[in-house]
């Protein structure tokens, strides 16, 4: 008998004294947890060490080739292909939606440019002099404190191609990281949006 309540007591402690870990893929919120993701590489990537990981710029070899631009979005390799005629003539690293946000995949075209877009989804609430109040809110989902408002987070060389998504340029991680929208480097950003008007096919693939 004084076995089993010793070993009882040792299993209690055991769970009690246990630190809480994040849930797996915990969204990053208000600094509470560190997102975590599974780099190409197989390392855990965390909000502080993806900070640290070399962006891949891309390659363009389009200036001066003719033909029908045409563009393919990549999800497996996390790349985007610029097309001349059939012909790949640029490819960028891209970072398209993470777990929840996956951008969707099928056939479309760019169907509204804006060079200047901002999110009106996704953002900061600011005070009256522009200071962040708030960082990284949805506006949907997180409660504007009094005396602010929202600031949505800029999308520059922005090519929608269904409802909220679109291609921009913003920052890679080296993973999936954006709310569906597919983000590019500045200047491959700028390379597609020059080169592909209004109604330029772009398939998504796995």
């Amino acid at each position: 008998m004084k076995r089993f309540f010793l070993c009882a007591s040792l299993a209690l402690w055991a769970a009690c004294s246990t630190t809480p870990q994040p849930p797996p893929q915990a969204r990053y919120l208000n600094d509470k947890y560190a997102t975590l993701y599974l780099g190409a590489d197989g390392l855990v990537v965390t909000k502080e060490t993806r900070a640290a990981r070399p962006q891949e710029e891309g390659y363009w070899k389009g200036d001066g080739v003719s033909g029908a631009p045409s563009i393919v979005i990549d999800l497996a390799s996390q790349k985007a292909f610029f097309y001349r005629a059939g012909h790949v003539v640029g490819v960028s690293p891209i970072s398209s939606g993470r777990e929840g946000y996956q951008t969707p995949t099928g056939s479309f075209r760019i169907i509204q440019k804006n060079r200047d877009h901002r999110s009106n989804l996704y953002g900061d609430y600011v005070d009256s002099a522009g200071n962040v109040v708030v960082r990284n809110v949805g506006v949907v989902e997180d409660p504007k404190p009094a005396g602010t408002f929202f600031r949505g987070a800029p999308m520059p060389y922005f090519m929608r191609i269904y409802s909220g998504v679109g291609m921009h340029a913003g920052y890679l991680p080296g993973v999936p990281d954006s709310h569906g929208c597919i983000r590019m480097p500045l200047r491959m950003a700028q390379l597609f949006y020059a080169n592909a008007p209004s109604g330029t096919p772009v398939t998504v693939t796995h």
